[in-house]
């Protein structure tokens, strides 16, 4: 997880083609959740084309509910660049944000959410509310749904469905 990227520049790729490059690094991270029999759920935050944090979702092995892929990048990301304002961020998730990581995404005030599979139960980005575009709050975040949505969600399927047959 402490692996931090240098600058790679994408500036000659359409901006899908970026989304899909960083949310590949998201899938990255939810395969190394799932190697250790967690769900599998990956994020990454980029600022300035550069990884500033990584995360995979590490609740079962830190019995920590805190411990979602998002709030273990945020934590790394404001470490990486010395604030708790991520500003100029962008973060990659394979899966939509719950309410908790919804609300650490504003309080980050991260501006760009790119995420790959809603969350029917406890998505917090559009799916069961919308926590980050809030007008009530004082910070809103753009949105992007469902990059590589077959490959995250597929992955996440998988997973229940292997663990439903133990």
């Amino acid at each position: 997880m402490n692996d931090i990227s240098s600058h790679i520049d994408l500036s000659h790729l359409p901006e899908d083609a970026r989304h899909e490059y960083w949310m590949r690094e998201a899938i990255a991270e939810a395969q190394k959740a799932e190697a250790l029999g967690e769900v599998p759920i990956g994020a990454v935050i980029v600022q300035n084309n550069r990884i500033v944090g990584r995360g995979y979702n590490l609740r079962e092995t830190t019995l920590d509910s805190t411990a979602h892929a998002e709030m273990v990048a945020i934590r790394q990301a404001s470490e990486t660049i010395g604030a708790w304002r991520l500003l100029d961020c962008s973060l990659y998730v394979t899966l939509e944000p719950c309410p908790m990581c919804a609300g650490a995404i504003v309080q980050s005030r991260v501006p760009r959410v790119i995420y790959g599979t809603a969350d029917p139960k406890a998505g917090c980005a559009g799916t069961l509310m919308n926590l980050l575009q809030e007008p009530r709050f004082n910070h809103r975040t753009d949105v992007i749904p469902d990059v590589l949505q077959p490959e995250c969600s597929t992955m996440l399927t998988q997973f229940f469905r292997r663990l439903r047959k133990k």
